[in-house]
């Protein structure tokens, strides 16, 4: 308990799935949540489940591929609590289409929300880190992000940007003190992959690529952002933590 007592976290994508578990999470460890997400409703009622709690928590409607909406953002979180200690970029779209199927509007807004916005959350959170001599920063990738997947290009290119912008930036800030890591999710059930798990075909092949053979748990991957967030990991970074079961094992 209270590994981010007295710790600033900016979570996005908090209204459901990994990123509400993040937030719930980190509130309970003592950390005071800028929750966001494209869904107003949803991320308001996440930061109202860690104030009745007993945590402190805001949230906020937030498109992460608005530098606008990114300063908004970091604005109020300095206003309302000091300073930023953790970024987690966990928003995110997917994108199941072909690479000679997809369209450049469809290739645009993968890359607008999977890259652009982690690019911005970095640019504009990293500066009131090193003002503040130190923080974490951890990008949520996939392990799309680290084997070439079929049926999924665009998803696949992003999630590898979101990769190496990660050792990119922990190499350039690390003389700040500021770690900079990525996690790389495998078949997580949340409301993006409930309707692929649901498949059984689909369920079948998952399982067949794991090595424990089961759907992993938003609540793990949230487990091992909660490590890279606190000083736990304190000589940790540019790092590509799996939290797949392991499928990137075989």
């Amino acid at each position: 308990m209270n590994r981010l007592q007295n710790k600033v976290a900016i979570i996005t994508g908090a209204g459901s799935g990994m990123g509400r578990e993040e937030a719930l999470l980190f509130a309970r460890e003592g950390a005071k949540v800028v929750a966001t997400d494209i869904n107003e409703a949803a991320v308001q009622a996440v930061a109202k489940e860690i104030r009745d709690a007993g945590g402190q928590a805001q949230g906020f409607a937030h498109n992460v591929a608005s530098e606008e909406d990114w300063n908004s953002i970091v604005a109020k979180t300095v206003e309302t609590y000091g300073k930023v200690d953790v970024l987690v970029n966990n928003a995110g779209v997917s994108l199941a289409v072909g690479l000679l199927d997809t369209t450049i509007d469809q290739w645009n807004r993968v890359m607008g929300i999977n890259v652009t916005g982690t690019f911005l959350g970095m640019k504009h959170v990293v500066p009131n880190m090193i003002e503040n001599n130190g923080g974490s920063v951890i990008n949520i990738s996939s392990i799309a992000g680290l084997t070439g997947g079929s049926g999924a290009g665009a998803y696949t290119a992003s999630k590898g940007a979101v990769r190496m912008l990660t050792k990119a930036a922990a190499v350039d800030y690390g003389k700040h003190n500021i770690r900079v890591n990525s996690v790389h999710p495998g078949f997580i059930e949340t409301p993006m992959s409930s309707d692929l798990i649901k498949n059984e075909q689909m369920l079948q092949w998952f399982l067949s690529q794991t090595a424990l053979p089961r759907v992993g748990g938003a609540s793990e991957v949230a487990s091992a952002v909660l490590f890279l967030a606190s000083d736990d990991s304190s000589y940790v970074t540019g790092i590509e933590l799996p939290v797949d079961g392991g499928v990137t094992a075989k």
